[in-house]
């Protein structure tokens, strides 16, 4: 880990000023802020043991409190249960017009926990458990899901254990599916906040089920948890979540317009609330925060060519490069109007060249001088090597502008 002058790593800075996302399967950028680089309005105080405020358009999070405190997850545990069965209904391995009949195991639910009131071996649709453990929080139905991707509940955790650290959730480990209190069962709201950033990025066709308000089985309607979703109509998710160790802990998102069009997504997690009360009021405050203190940036456009370099011994002259996804940078309003781009290019560029091959890096640079963010620039398009003729030609011309360097 490289260190700046000051000490700190590389990729922290204080949780008042945006700094970089700690979880590389996310970023696509660096983001290299310091305390001297911007000022910026501090983040409104909240009754939170911990909490994260993360942009998810640009991948950054801009404010946290005790962000990698080791937390119980309570019913957010849920969202990775979540996240495995959206990956088994993309992947074909189950679908949402599936039937299936619960085993025994879900009798062990208790009266006074969450339930969609499903019963052992009574025929349900997968469509109606996935909706029983969102919109329900139902710990009956995310039971008789994991049986069905994992086989058994002990494997579905063991593969929820897998994809959090796929994912970079170092500080975490799951013991159920539902979050019952375990001491084997903790996370972190900085490793809540990855997961749902990852969850709405990686499945935007399931992750609208958040969203919905209420849903009936077996004549029993029940209401969305979240409360957000009725207070700000920009708010399309997340959780709830409550026990007597964990608190009342809720993770929200919201999705408002990006000037510029488009829009930009923020999520807000607040862990161990004493009060329901707090956790709504709380995660509204700081995503309005959010998006009154911070404006985001597009620095770059997907496949647009930023530089059209030279490249030796190929079948082309020149190559076009830039990035292959929208990147964007999230500062303090008015920041950005100071920054400027700086392209750094990899010289001399030799054939042969793959689509999407590194070729130098692209960075948005402070009026001081600091660098705010970096991402690499990679080349759009192939370079075939040339023929025998072009390549010796082009290794003479190195040489003849090697001497003159």
């Amino acid at each position: 880990m490289r260190f700046l002058s000051s000490g700190q790593p590389s990729s922290f800075v204080p949780s008042s000023i945006v700094r970089n996302v700690t979880l590389a399967a996310l970023l696509p950028a660096s983001l290299l802020a310091s305390a001297s680089a911007f000022a910026q309005v501090p983040p409104p105080g909240v009754n939170a043991r911990s909490w994260v405020l993360m942009d998810a358009t640009a991948n950054q999070v801009l404010a946290s409190g005790n962000a990698d405190e080791r937390v119980e997850p309570a019913s957010l545990t849920k969202l990775m249960t979540a996240y495995l069965v959206f990956e088994a209904l993309q992947s074909k391995k189950i679908s949402m017009d599936q039937v299936i009949e619960p085993s025994e195991a879900v009798r062990r639910v208790k009266n006074d926990e969450s339930r969609m009131f499903i019963e052992a071996n009574k025929p349900v649709s997968v469509h109606d458990l996935v909706y029983g453990m969102i919109v329900q929080s139902g710990n009956d139905a995310a039971i008789a899901l994991a049986e069905l991707v994992g086989g058994s509940e002990a494997n579905f955790v063991n593969m929820m254990n897998a994809e959090a650290q796929k994912l970079g959730m170092t500080h975490t480990h799951f013991a159920d599916v539902n979050g019952m209190p375990d001491p084997n069962h903790y996370t972190t709201a900085g490793d809540l906040a990855t997961l749902s950033a990852r969850l709405i990025r990686d499945y935007p066709e399931y992750y609208e089920i958040f969203s919905v308000k209420e849903f009936k089985y077996n004549n029993i309607k029940q209401p969305n948890r979240n409360r957000l979703l009725w207070i700000d109509p920009t708010v399309d998710g997340l959780k709830t979540g409550h026990t007597q160790a964990a608190g009342y802990c809720l993770i929200a998102s919201a999705r408002r317009p990006l000037a510029g069009g488009g829009n930009r997504r923020l999520v807000s997690v607040m862990m161990g609330e004493q009060k329901e009360h707090d956790r709504v009021q709380d995660s509204l405050k700081m995503l309005n925060y959010g998006y009154s203190a911070y404006d985001t940036t597009r620095i770059y456009q997907a496949n647009q060519a930023v530089a059209t370099p030279r490249v030796y011994k190929g079948t082309l002259d020149a190559v076009k490069v830039g990035v292959q996804k929208d990147q964007f940078v999230t500062l303090p309003k008015g920041a950005a109007d100071k920054a400027r781009p700086q392209v750094e290019l990899t010289s001399p560029l030799i054939a042969p060249l793959a689509v999407g091959q590194q070729v130098g890096s692209a960075k948005f640079v402070g009026a001081d001088g600091k660098v705010l963010a970096q991402v690499p620039l990679v080349a759009l398009e192939a370079v075939p090597q040339a023929g025998v003729v072009g390549r010796v030609w082009d290794s003479l011309m190195l040489m003849v502008n090697k001497k003159k360097s």
